[in-house]
């Protein structure tokens, strides 16, 4: 049951990917990796302007948004489209700028923004239909960058609440 009095609301999930990569995509499968305020370890972006750095040190996309891509006939899957972190189980139309993603090992995140999508994702697209991950297009179906609040290691399969002010 979701508090009625503007308290937070919760929703619970798990880690099923962590992906890195040194540089570009698609970012690799590792199973578990420490998570700091510069990113997650093993994983460098190439062009700063638009990615890394303090509010966008983590990307994360949900599992399910994956799926549904992948039914539509999409080539997407797991670190295809740069995300360091694929999660699932979490109501991603919630995953919004403001709301927190706490991990059950510790690490926390808060998350800051949506990422644009870019062409160097289209060949996880049928068409390079690229915005279907803009959230201006496609509300909750985006990726999402992040903000370490609380560093630590991340294991996959590790649970995963998302927390988000009520509405």
């Amino acid at each position: 049951m979701q508090p009625s009095d503007g308290s937070q609301r919760s929703s619970a999930g798990r880690v099923v990917k962590i992906n890195v990569a040194d540089g570009g995509v698609p970012k690799l499968p590792v199973p578990a990796a420490r998570v700091s305020r510069g990113g997650v370890a093993g994983d460098r972006q190439r062009d700063l302007r638009y990615h890394g750095g303090p509010d966008r040190a983590v990307c994360c996309l949900a599992l399910e948004v994956i799926e549904r891509l992948r039914a539509e006939g999409h080539p997407i899957a797991p670190g295809t489209t740069g995300e360091n972190l694929t999660l699932s189980g979490l109501d991603w139309t919630r995953a919004r700028p403001g709301a927190r993603l706490l991990f059950a090992g510790g690490v926390q995140l808060a998350i800051t923004g949506f990422a644009s999508p870019c062409s160097n994702i289209r060949g996880s697209f049928r068409g390079g239909q690229i915005d279907r991950l803009s959230d201006k297009v496609h509300p909750g179906e985006s990726r999402v960058y992040c903000r370490v609040l609380v560093e630590g290691e991340l294991q996959e399969g590790e649970a995963v609440r998302l927390e988000s002010e009520a509405t």
